[in-house]
């Protein structure tokens, strides 16, 4: 079987959260959180490699809530995502407490992915669907033109990803006739509606959204190649923060578009009809938890899960 990574992204500091970190708060009824059934899904679909990106003050209760679990089914790693993690000739700016975004965390993995690799948020559940989807993607041969990247991504239905307890941003996406991403619209503040989807404004005014369109969900699917790609536009990122900028981030999505615009990557768009659901709210554990506990009564899941 072909080596396939799944990279999950855990080392966000998850202000919107409250107390507690968001991505190690327990939703299911033996303690499993979010990242256990993201897991779960991912090796059923065929990956057989962990990568976690966390921060090393996160990692001694990483570990013991979910990381030394995992080292018993799977292969696992793990890497640091640091502020001064910076390329030669580069320093971190006096008073910087922000990391520097998704495209610099999915960077500190160069050392230890060499294989086709799926990317995801720690704290969003994304549903079976779009992993074997992914993986299906990554193992199969894909002609691409030399010197581009060929790229995959679960495309979410809005309306499946959005919160019943406030606005949420979400990547839009246009595609073209083949189901390749033209480009994402970064969307504030989307709130549910009894037509659907609206965006709210400053005002509180509502213009409405299709709540059938397909947005990123920052589940991507790259070749190992990509990270050199990574490393590059860091570089040039770096070149272009202005002085005195501590919160400018490279961000995944952004780098993503860039390249497309510039013919340099080729995406394919994955639909899923999967339920998203995350905990960006407080409030939104609960309805989480209530959501994993039905997936179980369904025989989605067993429980425990790695019974």
């Amino acid at each position: 079987m072909k080596k396939t990574a799944l990279v999950i992204m855990a080392a966000g500091i998850g202000s919107r959260f409250g107390k507690g970190i968001k991505q190690l708060a327990p939703v299911g009824p033996a303690g499993e959180i979010i990242m256990d059934y993201s897991i779960h899904d991912a090796l059923e679909a065929g990956f057989n490699k962990i990568v976690f990106i966390i921060r090393r003050d996160l990692e001694e209760e990483f570990r013991r809530v979910i990381g030394n679990r995992i080292e018993k089914v799977a292969e696992v790693e793990y890497v640091f995502q640091e502020l001064d993690d910076l390329p030669e000739g580069f320093e971190k700016p006096e008073g910087r407490t922000k990391p520097w975004g998704t495209g610099q965390a999915v960077l500190c993995c160069k050392d230890v992915v060499k294989e086709p690799f799926a990317v995801i948020n720690a704290d969003d559940y994304y549903g079976k669907d779009p992993f074997v989807k992914i993986h299906e993607y990554l193992v199969a041969e894909h002609p691409c033109e030399e010197g581009t990247s060929d790229i995959c991504m679960a495309g979410f239905v809005l309306k499946n990803t959005l919160s019943d307890n406030g606005g949420v941003t979400r990547g839009i996406c246009t595609l073209d006739e083949n189901n390749r991403l033209v480009g994402v619209a970064e969307t504030s503040n989307i709130v549910k509606t009894a037509d659907g989807a609206a965006m709210r404004q400053e005002d509180r005014s509502l213009v409405p959204v299709d709540a059938d369109s397909l947005v990123s969900m920052n589940m991507w699917g790259f070749q190992p190649e990509f990270i050199q790609v990574l490393e590059d536009g860091f570089v040039e990122f770096l070149k272009g923060v202005p002085d005195g900028d501590l919160k400018k981030e490279y961000l995944l999505p952004i780098k993503v578009d860039e390249l497309i615009r510039q013919g340099k990557a080729g995406v394919t768009v994955l639909r899923t009809d999967s339920q998203w659901f995350g905990v960006t709210y407080q409030e939104d554990k609960e309805a989480v938890v209530r959501s994993i506990s039905r997936l179980i009564e369904d025989g989605v899941y067993k429980n425990p899960l790695y019974s």
